[in-house]
């Protein structure tokens, strides 16, 4: 080794101790470079580096805590440096001692040691039966989670009992390790599962198990119960794909807490199925909770022997009378009225819901629902599975729009099209519907809905990630629950009874919870959920399972409108697109954003969502003019960057003023959500354009000018004052600008002025074809004369253009005028704003490069005051 001055020539001796108080000393000085540095050349001097590693590791105790450690850098340096000196590996006998230092150590170690350690002494090729008995070691002393670890690393598990392993890390709470050690070994995996399901078993007691391991560091015994087991072996089941027929146990308790839900939700079709075991306690718990009559009424439906039936039951059957249909059906009416009064009904009519089978039968609705600017309720049905493992399929889809509810039986629409040899033309629609941002989605729990829908389908997997223009109202109702003081005041009062009705006539319900408590919120009545456990896959629907399902979807609708009618009495923002509107993420936005199929937005013109595009005629900033919704500002802004013309409605009018603006004035409407329904109607078509409120600012704008086709060039972009929308500017030279600014602080030393000048020129500059930020299109000055400063004037030592405005001189930043870069001035004569030239025209130009034309100079770059 070459000998180089100074401190770090030559690793001190060959003693691996006094080359780690060398390193130590660069470690509490954390030069970190330099300490990398020489912990290579120390082991490149060392004779044996891997002994020299375990003699540090030995020698010293600051590597057995959590991080980085000093520990930690030497074993990846040496790990790196064996990597580039393979020859210095060692085998043999003096390997074997090396491993049997270091599996000492291991006992101590933090986790980001271990892989290091292991591959520098090759752990993986020592003695297994050494290795195992390391484990049982680690055990004894009570460090099972170490154990386990090692025990993944080294791949030891299928030499260890399952049960003796993870049974205290069950205790610790520690499941993830136990999902880890199990993790690529499914015998290990179903012998897990066997063992929690057989402690779920009636009969067995858990607390012995807690018991055995009652001085176990940081036990948890009560996470060791059933109901914890169950959920624990339900994942399991799911992640690694098991067969739950491995637990039995589980799986029939399961299914005998759904008999006593379903019960107690007053159920009518039972779903113990053709399983004896779960008849027999369905007529148990009837027989319980019921009169004699009603146990002896379900065992005739079941058709149980009369072996499996209590005495008391079996002896009530032969006295059962023949069924009065017509004394049911007289009941029936009584209980419909009274859901009336107690619940939300539907406001159409029984024609207007369409249950649709064949894909002939989903084209009027797919042409209704694919229209920009819609608002669609979707909801969607699948028979209950408790028990079951996965996500459920969806048996019914529902859309509901304003004046009508389509409701899709999707497994007839997927077998249908299967058959056809036509799979993909339901899943296209669905992704285009859920993909479209001018098409408001509402639901309630939309992730697992649409979770549902791609086990259903897989060629909708990637809908969620897609989606755009979502509502998720379960979202908006856990902003009520924090924003409203008197919401979970008006949660319990939703518990109690009517007064109206004794208990005899309600009969026993439910505290309201989910979709059922907001839409009492918000409507005043909620949800009859009666029909929500009904077995949805059987064909045909029952009339109260139509009604139910159109009634869920069509809420929606209801409870949004009404939110965003009156946000503020809600405890909401009055801008509901923070706090309604579900965005999609970045990737998902970023990858939509480079198709090239439909605008941004989603619209196009009637009839050509499957043709090709609409194409208007190309349009220039100066011959396109809208006015934009009270929640749209910030979009009117860019536009006004890029030289539109643009009228902004004030945060207190109503949307109805839009109407009013574009009529008058000839302009289009920018607006989005439930108003567009209302404004496109007041104006003529094509004239009211839908803006996926949940982008950004910026990407709406590129939405409405691809829409339209509208054509920026650089000599559009700030035309237009970003203030006032004037189009027409006073151009002031720097020096007069100083004579300007200068006149002005003298008048605020005589306390008569307010910071502005007055100034007049013969016309002003229109901005079209000269370099001026902020405002819009018009026709250039041909020779705009120079400005002609007349002093101050008695109304306030203003500067004012032409019509009189006062110029805004003493907004301009202290030091600006002294710039020498800066040659001209631009003065607004509509409101006085004074621009210069800066950097937002460079960002601009970025930010709109794939709508800009070629045409034009390059322009001077300028920036607001």
């Amino acid at each position: 080794m070459e000998q180089e001055s100074g401190s770090s020539a030559q690793p001190p001796g060959q003693d691996p101790l006094l080359l780690l108080s060398s390193l130590q000393l660069l470690w509490t000085k954390k030069e970190m470079k330099k300490l990398k540095e020489e912990i290579r050349r120390g082991f490149a001097g060392l004779p044996e580096p891997l002994a020299g590693l375990v003699d540090m590791l030995e020698g010293s105790s600051d590597w057995k805590g959590r991080g980085h450690s000093l520990g930690y850098y030497l074993s990846t340096e040496l790990e790196l440096w064996l990597k580039e000196h393979p020859a210095v590996q060692q085998s043999g006998s003096e390997l074997k001692k090396l491993q049997a230092r270091v599996l000492r150590l291991l006992a101590q170690c933090p986790a980001n040691l271990l892989d290091p350690l292991i591959s520098i002494y090759q752990l993986h090729t020592a003695e297994r039966n050494c290795l195992l008995e390391h484990v049982r070691h680690l055990c004894r002393q009570g460090a099972h989670k170490e154990a386990a670890i090692l025990s993944i690393k080294l791949k030891l598990q299928p030499d260890q009992d399952v049960e003796e392993m993870c049974t205290p890390l069950l205790l610790q709470d520690k499941t993830n390790v136990v999902e880890d050690y199990v993790a690529e070994y499914p015998e290990l995996q179903s012998k897990l599962l066997q063992t929690l399901d057989s402690w779920c078993e009636p009969g067995f007691n858990i607390g012995g198990i807690t018991r055995h391991y009652q001085g176990l560091s940081g036990a948890k015994p009560e996470k060791l119960n059933r109901r914890v087991l169950s959920k624990l072996i339900f994942r399991l089941l799911e992640k690694f794909h098991l067969d739950p027929a491995l637990c039995p146990n589980v799986t029939n308790q399961r299914h005998l807490r759904t008999l006593h839900y379903l019960f107690y939700k007053r159920f009518v079709e039972s779903t113990v199925g053709e399983n004896r075991w779960l008849q027999g306690e369905l007529i148990q718990l009837l027989l319980s909770r019921c009169d004699l009559s009603t146990a002896a009424r379900w065992a005739q439906r079941c058709q149980l022997p009369e072996e499996m039936l209590p005495p008391a039951v079996a002896a009530e059957l032969p006295k059962l009378p023949t069924r009065d249909r017509a004394e049911e059906a007289t009941g029936g009416g009584d209980d419909e009225e009274r859901k009336k009064q107690d619940y939300y009904q539907l406001p159409i009519p029984r024609a207007h819901i369409h249950f649709l089978q064949t894909w002939e039968e989903t084209l009027q609705c797919w042409e209704k629902v694919l229209q920009p600017g819609q608002v669609v309720g979707m909801d969607m049905e699948w028979r209950p599975s408790f028990g079951s493992v996965g996500r459920p399929r969806i048996a019914l889809l529902q859309m509901a729009l304003k004046e009508e509810v389509f409701l899709l039986d999707l497994p007839q629409l997927l077998e249908q099209a299967e058959s056809q040899g036509q799979e993909e033309k339901l899943p296209h629609f669905l992704q285009m519907l859920y993909s479209d941002a001018a098409i408001t989605k509402l639901g309630y729990g939309m992730s697992g809905d649409l979770s549902s829908l791609a086990a259903t389908c897989s060629a909708l997997k990637d809908t969620e990630k897609q989606a755009r223009g979502v509502v998720d109202l379960l979202t908006v109702d856990k902003q009520l629950q924090k924003s409203s003081a008197d919401w979970k005041k008006g949660a319990r009062e939703a518990d109690a009874l009517s007064p109206e009705h004794s208990s005899q006539e309600r009969g026993w319900r439910q505290p309201e919870k989910g979709l059922s408590l907001l839409v009492q919120r918000v409507l005043g009545k909620p949800l009859d959920k009666a029909q929500q456990m009904s077995n949805w896959e059987r064909r045909p629907l029952r009339e109260q399972q139509i009604l139910y399902a159109a009634s869920d979807a069509y809420c929606l609708l209801e409870v949004y409108e009404k939110l965003c009618k009156d946000p503020e009495s809600f405890g909401l923002s009055s801008d509901l697109t923070k706090s309604l509107v579900g965005k999609p993420s970045t990737k998902a936005r970023a990858k939509l954003n480079k198709q090239e199929a439909a605008s941004p937005s989603g619209q196009q013109c009637q009839g050509a969502r499957q043709a090709s595009l609409c194409a208007p005629a190309a349009l220039c900033p100066r011959e396109f003019s809208v006015v934009c919704d009270n929640m749209l500002q910030g979009l009117g802004r860019y536009l006004r960057c890029l030289g539109v013309d643009v009228c902004m409605l004030q945060n207190q009018d109503e949307h109805r003023r839009a109407a009013e603006i574009a009529r008058q004035e000839g302009r289009v409407i920018l607006t989005s959500g439930l108003p567009y329904q209302t404004l496109r109607s007041q104006v003529a078509e094509g004239r009211c354009f839908s803006v996926n409120c949940s982008e950004k600012a910026k990407d709406q704008a590129l939405q409405v000018l691809k829409h339209f086709n509208v054509q920026v060039s650089l000599a559009d972009i700030f035309s237009r004052c970003q203030v006032c929308n004037c189009n027409k500017y006073l151009k002031v030279s720097r020096e007069r600008m100083k004579q300007l600014v200068e006149s002005s602080r003298q008048e605020l030393g005589d306390g008569s002025g307010r910071g502005c000048l007055v100034m007049t020129q013969e016309r002003p500059i229109q901005s079209h074809g000269a370099t001026v930020p902020a405002c819009g299109a018009a026709q250039p000055s041909p020779s705009p004369a120079e400005e002609q400063p007349q002093g101050p004037e008695r109304s306030g030592a203003s500067a004012a253009a032409p019509g009189g405005t006062a110029l805004q001189v003493g907004t301009i930043p202290p030091g600006l005028l002294d710039r020498a870069e800066l040659s001209d001035f631009y003065c607004c004569s509509g409101c006085g704003k004074v621009f210069w030239e800066g950097s937002h025209f460079g960002r601009l130009v970025s930010q709109f490069q794939e709508v800009l034309g070629t045409a034009g100079d390059q322009q001077s770059l300028y920036e607001l005051s």
